[in-house]
């Protein structure tokens, strides 16, 4: 930035009319990009850049006109601007408009400017990218790497390592334009920002749309060819006088081709024979309707045989300054270096003869353009994240000690006097460290990109009023994101719950009345949720439940005599069983074992009479500092037959048939299961061990040197890569007294040699024949023979091969805390019927 300015690059312009919401929001223009001449015109008009090199007319696709964009950033940078803020792009859209009925061959290349696009952004590396087109835009074709893709798999394979993406279909007639124009917009985030601020943050507001009549209604009204006299481009635009009869009595909504005389009728003349016009479109010659929303309209606005051009009740299409109402475009934006006083003073043969040389120009910019309020709220949210300040964890533990954050008024003091000028996420990092109890509860902050997932999975509500619950709120993460995510539904009641009430109190303060969106209601509840009653089901429950493990007299309360599964032991799993009693949809962060472990097969159970709609798979991402993996669960009553599987850390996201990964036949879920999984799954016969492994032998009961008394204690590393030997490693070797060891569970084993060892917690398994003479601790897993069957030492090796590591790494769904070798998981320990 130069002095707090923020920048932008603007790609396909046309004539600036989208991103003069960037000029209006004092951002600065490093340069622009438009193929036609006189539309670049318009923007040195409203001197859109501060140097005239900025202006960049050509084609993108020219090496020459793209080096001139590159030049005129690193001019920027001498001057001191570290980084381009923003790149919009809104590339032609001909190609694929539905608006269009005339295709072109050459379509699908046209389309592939938007790869033009994509790889300056990806040269860029802006903060922040905007695509604006139509709504078909993201599954439309374009040639990538010579072959045809959807434009989505194209961005996403380019820039989803540098940027969290976003792409949503909106009628603008909610979010900035005062017209019904229903567009696709994307949003980048650079992951260096994307811990303070998501894509979804930075789409414009959802408000009512107006009416037309709310819009244009107080307009004057115009005769035949007439300029309002205190507005040129408010004018009575001529047609041939005989087709005024077409339209004059037309009601609203009705249009010319409802008249029954034929004489009204669109037509041509021919040879002396009435001829009516082919009637393709029914918004041609249509008068529209004061009391809606303004309809969409196209380049070609200046006649009435375009679509949606004709005033609701006078005799002519819509003026300039009518269009320009419709599309947000403000009035301080300029069509001519003429100011509107000097076009005003004209004679009416001048206007007339300025009319004839701009008007089309002017008009068909208008009908191209992305509405200017739509780019200038994104514009605004930007610059509102950009200048909150952003706190760094050292900082922040400055910050608890200097204001005394432990002691909760100093705390809510601190976040009343700066939840303006602090993002929220620092503030909420600041709450959560300040928060003494957070490791008694169990309570972290749900980072953003985790946050982001969810939300994106989460459903879309067709009814005037929804009801959400936040079972454990803690510090509110979701509550950002649930506003703008459902910021289109008319009333929303929010319940917030959590057992400690100065975190609510707290939260109060960050979402007082001033930050609430006027559709929502938040009521505060200081409970335990377990124990919390409701007269009615939710619309949807969402968060982060607490993964505590249950106190004896917790299972004693919760679990004998109750509606939860018998085997449960912690929190997180009595909040998921109660949310699906408590709502139609229920997205929940959880921990990943409950994939597998036996402590969920009541749940799972449970879990197979609901639509499980997804699962993300968040591995060790979920809560810095915290060794424990999760997945988020959407669940909900639909009767679909597949589910999404998508996992961070691998980039995966599969579509999986439920009865395919929640199969009887396998010992819990596998969710990344495929095809050479089933390929290994037939040569193997499963469950032919069972698993012993110790839980007394601690590290202060070992020693690392043996004397006469001394039994050896074999641990993990101990066993050889191929599991055909024992490994000894110095300063790692442990041996134990044997008086001790006499007296734990393990030593049953010391004379074994027809059991077999297997390292735990770990993604390369193999199998060790036990030979007499020593005990392991609870590093090494103990499999003991089910029924009589020999192992030949092909199959044996057959463990420590790559191919079943790879089986194994499914069959454990990836998991890379939760590896330990039990009565359930011991399952996949199989004997290769091939070798």
């Amino acid at each position: 930035m130069i002095n707090n300015k923020l920048t932008y690059i603007s790609l396909f312009s046309s004539a600036g009319v989208g991103c003069y919401g960037f000029k209006v929001e004092d951002f600065e223009c490093i340069a622009t990009n438009e193929l036609i001449e006189r539309r670049l015109n318009i923007q040195k008009i409203n001197n859109k850049c501060s140097f005239n090199s900025g202006y960049i007319s050509g084609d993108i696709t020219n090496e020459n006109i793209q080096n001139k964009i590159y030049n005129e950033i690193k001019l920027w940078n001498k001057m001191g601007n570290d980084r381009v803020d923003v790149v919009v792009a809104t590339p032609p859209c001909q190609g694929m408009s539905v608006a269009n009925h005339k295709k072109k061959d050459d379509e699908i290349k046209r389309n592939s400017l938007i790869v033009e696009s994509v790889k300056i952004v990806k040269k860029v590396l802006p903060r922040f990218f905007v695509f604006e087109n139509v709504p078909a835009f993201w599954n439309t074709g374009c040639t990538y790497n010579s072959e045809v893709v959807s434009i989505g798999n194209m961005i996403t394979s380019e820039l989803s390592s540098e940027y969290i993406i976003e792409n949503r279909i909106l009628n603008f007639k909610n979010y900035g334009s005062n017209s019904s124009r229903t567009r696709a917009l994307v949003i980048g985030v650079h992951k260096s920002e994307s811990d303070f601020i998501l894509p979804l943050e930075l789409f414009p507001n959802y408000r009512e749309e107006k009416t037309l009549r709310e819009v244009i209604g107080t307009m004057p009204e115009l005769s035949w060819g007439e300029y309002d006299n205190t507005d040129f481009y408010h004018s009575f635009r001529e047609y041939p006088i005989h087709m005024r009869d077409w339209i004059s009595n037309l009601k609203e909504g009705q249009s010319a081709f409802d008249n029954i005389d034929d004489v009204k009728k669109p037509h041509k003349i021919i040879n002396g024979e009435i001829v009516i016009n082919k009637f393709k479109n029914g918004d041609k010659y249509k008068r529209q309707i004061f009391d809606k929303v303004a309809p969409c309209f196209h380049t070609r606005n200046d006649q009435m045989a375009s679509q949606n051009t004709i005033h609701p009740n006078q005799d002519r299409v819509f003026s300039i300054r009518e269009l320009m109402k419709m599309m947000s475009i403000p009035d301080s934006f300029k069509w001519s270096k003429l100011s509107l006083h000097d076009l005003n003073s004209k004679s009416y043969k001048e206007k007339k003869a300025i009319s004839k040389k701009e008007e089309m120009n002017i008009r068909q910019s208008i009908g191209e353009a992305v509405p200017t309020e739509v780019f200038r709220q994104i514009a605004n949210n930007i610059k509102k994240h950009l200048n909150q300040k952003k706190i760094r964890e050292v900082d922040i533990n400055k910050i608890i000690d200097e204001e005394k954050l432990a002691d909760i008024s100093n705390l809510k003091k601190y976040v009343l006097n700066n939840k303006d000028s602090v993002c929220f996420e620092s503030l909420a990092r600041i709450i959560e460290l300040s928060n003494a109890k957070r490791y008694s509860h169990s309570a972290f902050y749900t980072p953003k990109k985790i946050l982001n997932e969810i939300v994106s999975v989460l459903p879309d509500f067709e009814k005037d009023e929804v009801h959400i619950l936040e079972p454990s709120v803690g510090i509110g993460s979701f509550i950002p994101l649930i506003f703008k995510k459902y910021d289109y539904i008319k009333k929303v009641s929010l319940t917030v719950i959590d057992i400690d009430p100065e975190m609510l109190d707290i939260l109060k303060v960050l979402f007082d009345s001033k930050s609430i969106p006027e559709n929502f209601n938040i009521n505060f509840i200081n409970a335990d949720y377990i124990d919390a009653k409701f007269n009615f089901k939710f619309d949807l429950i969402i968060g982060n439940p607490p993964f505590t493990k249950l106190s004896s007299k917790d299972i004693l309360k919760y679990i004998k005599n109750s509606v939860f599964s018998k085997n449960l032991t912690n929190l997180a799993g009595l909040f998921l069983e109660k949310s699906l009693l408590d709502s139609h949809n229920v997205s929940l962060i959880l921990p990943k074992n409950l994939l597998s472990n036996v402590e969920y097969i009541g749940t799972r159970n449970i879990l197979k009479e609901y639509n499980v709609e997804s699962i993300l798979d968040f591995g060790e991402l979920g809560f810095k500092g915290v060794l424990i993996e999760t997945i988020n669960l959407t669940i909900n009553n639909k009767k679909n037959s597949k589910i999404l599987v998508k996992s961070l850390t691998k980039n995966v996201k599969i579509m999986q048939p439920k009865k395919y990964i929640f199969s009887d036949d396998l010992p819990y879920w596998v969710i990344y299961r495929n095809d050479f999984f089933d390929k290994v799954s037939n040569k193997l016969i499963f469950d032919v061990f069972s698993v012993f492994r110790d839980r007394q032998i601690t590290s202060k009961m070992l020693n690392n040197s043996y004397n006469g008394d001394s039994v050896r204690v074999i641990k993990s590393r101990n066993i050889s890569d191929d599991g055909s030997q024992i490994v000894n490693i110095e300063d790692y070797d442990s041996y134990m007294d044997l008086c001790k060891a006499k007296k734990l569970s393990v030593y049953k084993f010391i004379d074994s040699d027809v059991v077999y060892l297997a390292p735990n917690l770990t993604y390369k398994p193999r199998l060790l024949r036990k030979e007499k003479g020593y005990i392991t601790n609870g590093s090494v897993a103990i499999l003991q023979k089910k029924y009589d069957f020999e192992i030949s030492e092909k199959q044996r090796l057959y463990i420590s091969s790559q191919e079943f590591r790879k089986f194994y790494s499914l069959a454990r769904n990836y998991q890379t805390r939760s590896l330990n070798i039990d009565n359930t998981s011991v399952y996949w320990f199989g004997i290769n019927k091939e070798v």
